[in-house]
């Protein structure tokens, strides 16, 4: 009999598989024979498909990353949670999630060189947090309206969740998160901005790539 930390590490690894899927790999090589790491940012997500291949391209691109984070998170920890040796919800989808977005970042199907992760954590959080993550989601879109920079409005909008997460108990009736995802959402800030050092780079360099077209309030020259 196969004991049940085996059945966490084939849970993990399937986690890991799932996330390693090179979604804009794959995207750009059927739409337009290339790869995607060789053009524009060279980064393998969402943004960088926008900025070569444009917008519809893009959307397939982000539905299913953030469907590689969900996935494990919602429905691989929740079926496997009587068969492993973990009795705490909340830790088991982490660890799924976590791997699924470890294996976006470093996919082992295309030479452990991946996207930032940020489509595939987001897919992950709406598993774990799904109050939090429309707030959020909206901190991003008006850090991108204001600024053009995708970067920003993912460090920010990571860097609210854990404040979210404590104060919507305080003033709503949703009840608080188990202490383990409290925890786990503050090292979520500290992982995109480790995932975005290269774009924080550029940007004290002031050559970080902007959206100006999503800049609403930018002034015509």
């Amino acid at each position: 009999m196969l004991s049940p930390w085996f059945n966490v590490i084939f849970l993990l690894f399937i986690s890991y598989i799932t996330g390693s899927t090179p979604t804009s790999i794959i995207v750009g090589k059927v739409s337009s024979g290339i790869d995607i790491r060789e053009h524009g940012s060279g980064n393998a997500g969402g943004t960088n498909v926008f900025r070569v291949l444009g917008w519809k391209p893009a959307l397939i691109v982000v539905i299913v990353d953030v469907f590689k984070g969900w996935l494990p998170a919602a429905v691989y920890a929740k079926i496997s949670l009587s068969s492993v040796p973990i009795d705490d919800l909340g830790i088991l989808q982490i660890l799924c999630g976590f791997f699924a977005v470890l294996g976006h970042t470093y996919p082992m199907f295309a030479g452990f060189k991946g996207g930032k992760g940020v489509g595939t954590l987001g897919g992950m959080l709406i598993a774990l947090f799904p109050i939090a993550i429309p707030l959020c989601l909206l901190v991003f879109i008006i850090v991108l309206v204001l600024t053009g920079y995708v970067s920003v409005g993912s460090i920010l909008a990571s860097s609210t969740l854990p404040i979210f997460l404590f104060l919507i108990p305080v003033v709503t009736t949703f009840s608080s998160p188990s202490l383990s995802l409290l925890i786990f959402s503050l090292f979520v800030p500290w992982f995109v901005i480790y995932t975005h050092r290269s774009n924080i780079v550029r940007l004290r360099n002031g050559n970080e790539n902007q959206f100006k077209k999503a800049m609403i309030f930018r002034r015509n020259t």
